[in-house]
């Protein structure tokens, strides 16, 4: 599957499955299905609307990113290879980074564009979608300073969000200044690394130092073409933030689903933050995004107590995390045969 190895796909998926299984039983299974089976039906369709929203403007943010590099695709195509993306993504370790490597493959073969283009697209779409998250989270920690007393994990919440929204742009704009000097870096240090692993690994390709500065190379000005395209940049942030909109709405609309409204300020702050938990060892970040939107949300909301937050977020994070999960998988699967 792209690279994936069958058994370990399975494996990612039992993993899941148990993190949600102490889920529910922290969050308490009679209560978890009362609260389903008592929840407003047209609010619960609101959450699966917001969803689907969401994909569609990452799909067209992505969409206009592989435009700006004259790689044609349709709205449908570009919606399926988005949700294939986050398919990869809920499966492998690290989020994007062990999913998108795969994705940048899935974006090659089914736009018969160069595995470079490919990568520089879903990369670049990373990116801007950062900075939109990024935007929400700081102004939800704005507004709680000047609404209340930031004390605990809280403070060290929004000291970890001031550090990525300065740290990262940084190292971003480091790193596109010393590009030449990067790709030299990686080419003399990677290259011997996939010789030795192609004499010991038979899917591994064996390449020179030629053939990977080039496809290095092809990368950097792919990036380049978009970056150098304001108006391509400009489309694609809207799309990635109200995209973000519609994610963090979901969640908002999960708790009044269940009988709870919950000030929308504070999911403005919660789910940017805890969508940086996807970056752990397990697959898609299950289990850790859970965990850091459930202990914000308490701290943030005592009054509501810890399993009925754990309930809401076990059916925010259920619809947001299987419905792309199965979308992608079955997408995937159609594309391969």
């Amino acid at each position: 599957m792209f690279g994936l190895d069958l058994r370990k796909g399975i494996i990612a998926f039992l993993i899941i499955i148990g993190v949600y299984g102490i889920l529910f039983s922290f969050a308490g299974v009679d209560q978890l299905s009362a609260a389903i089976k008592s929840a407003d039906l047209t609010l619960l369709c609101s959450v699966i609307g917001a969803i689907f929203g969401w994909l569609i403007a990452c799909s067209m943010a992505l969409r206009t990113i592989l435009n700006a590099l004259d790689v044609d695709i349709s709205r449908m195509r570009g919606f399926f290879v988005l949700v294939g993306a986050i398919f990869f993504n809920n499966i492998t370790p690290f989020g994007q980074a062990g999913g998108e490597p795969v994705t940048a493959r899935l974006i090659s073969q089914s736009t018969d564009s160069e595995y470079e283009t490919g990568l520089a697209a879903i990369t670049s779409f990373d990116t801007l979608n950062f900075i939109p998250s990024t935007f929400f989270a700081v102004s939800g920690v704005g507004y709680l300073f000047l609404t209340s007393t930031i004390h605990g994990i809280l403070r060290i919440a929004a000291i970890a969000v001031v550090i990525l929204a300065v740290a990262v742009p940084s190292f971003l704009f480091v790193g596109w200044q010393r590009r030449d000097r990067f790709t030299q870096i990686i080419v003399y240090r990677l290259t011997p690394v996939l010789k030795i692993a192609s004499r010991k690994l038979p899917w591994v390709s064996p390449i020179s130092e030629s053939g990977m500065k080039g496809r290095i190379e092809r990368f950097v000005k792919s990036i380049e073409r978009v970056a150098t395209d304001r108006y391509s940049l400009g489309l694609s942030l809207s799309y990635s933030t109200l995209g973000w909109l519609l994610l963090i709405l979901g969640l908002w609309i999960t708790f009044r689903a269940i009988g709870h409204a919950i000030p929308i300020s504070v999911v403005l702050f919660a789910v940017p933050i805890a969508s940086i938990a996807g970056v752990t060892p397990l697959p898609g970040g299950a289990g850790a995004i859970e965990g850091v939107l459930i202990a914000l949300l308490t701290v943030l909301l005592p009054t509501l107590g810890v399993q009925l937050i754990t309930t809401a977020v076990i059916i925010f994070r259920g619809l947001s995390y299987w419905i792309p999960v199965l979308l992608g998988g079955a997408v995937t699967s159609l594309y391969l045969r």
